[in-house]
């Protein structure tokens, strides 16, 4: 594997997660869902708050906040921007969401590595975190019991030690598949103020399940090969791979992919699928159990709607 001076400088120093209290179970499967009076920004906020807390810092102090949520809170202005209001109004920050879907917080934690890296930056804060179930329709079964509302946010910084950060990442869209996840409806392609003419079904989540998971396994293989020939990282050198919690077939996928059962997070069952909050929140997780520490390299990786897939090496 690479020595330092291939990493790209940051460090985890502040994690928080929100989680809604409505239990709901599908037979043995356990699902969160947001209570009614409790919006989608109320939980962002949250989770922003607590990584702020933990790292003993303010709104005040953080140089960009990025947003990482699949489907935001309305179209205009960004995520971020919002929940920056809630946060502070004062401070110094700039704000911006990215957008890979599910994958979303791997490509803002991708892209703050960079910032931070180059030293335009000395504190990002990363949030991700959706409120799927507004958007489920309950007739397509498949989708509307897979689901959980979740959020989760980090605090990164420039580390004092450059062997800390990511030490290779990828991402690769697929768009032959680029229809089997979707939700049509509510922006220029179709607008609001067509919703009564429309087919109210383009405001819901409409998924393929059987054709996204046949992409992923003819795509995912030579994309997890490709990364752990080019970046030198072999499998006895990850700690804990962290991969989105996609649905009942991530257990199969990874082994699949090679990936040693006793290392990897496979939640599905307990949690669901967080959309853009699968990855952070089971993150935080590890490191709040102790699972993973400094010095620990953990793979971050998924796929998402597009179809693409992410995967980050990150150095603790």
């Amino acid at each position: 594997m690479g020595g330092p001076e291939m990493v790209r400088n940051c460090e985890i120093v502040g994690w928080g997660t929100s989680l809604p209290s409505r239990v709901v179970r599908f037979g043995e499967e356990t699902r969160y869902r947001i209570d009614d009076d409790v919006s989608h920004l109320d939980m962002l906020a949250e989770a922003c708050e607590r990584a702020l807390a933990h790292a003993d810092i303010t709104a005040d102090d953080v140089d960009l906040v990025l947003g990482a949520s699949a489907a935001g809170i309305q179209p205009i202005p960004c995520t971020a921007a919002l929940v920056l209001e809630r946060l502070t109004l004062t401070g110094h920050a700039a704000a911006f969401d990215v957008n890979s879907t599910c994958t979303s917080f791997i490509t803002a934690l991708d892209i703050a590595s960079r910032y931070l890296d180059a030293g335009d930056h000395e504190t990002i804060l990363v949030f991700a975190g959706d409120v799927g179930t507004r958007f489920l329709n309950p007739e397509q079964r498949e989708s509307f019991e897979l689901f959980s509302d979740a959020g989760a946010a980090v605090v990164l910084r420039r580390s004092a030690d450059g062997d800390r950060g990511v030490i290779a990442s990828a991402q690769r869209t697929w768009p032959a598949y680029a229809h089997d996840t979707e939700i049509r409806g509510g922006l220029s392609g179709s607008p609001a103020q067509a919703y009564a003419a429309g087919d109210s079904a383009d405001y819901l989540f409409d998924m393929n399940g059987r054709r996204a998971l046949l992409g992923m396994m003819r795509v995912l293989p030579e994309f997890f090969e490709a990364f752990h020939r080019g970046s030198g990282i072999a499998h006895d050198d990850v700690a804990l791979w962290v991969p989105h919690q996609a649905s009942a077939a991530l257990g199969p996928m990874l082994d699949r992919l090679g990936i040693p059962a006793g290392r990897r997070i496979d939640e599905v069952r307990d949690f669901g699928n967080m959309v853009s909050s699968s990855v952070p929140f089971m993150l935080a997780r590890s490191l709040e159990s102790g699972r993973v520490g400094a010095g620990d390299t953990v793979i971050l990786c998924g796929t998402a709607a597009g179809l693409t897939a992410n995967i980050l090496a990150l150095r603790l």
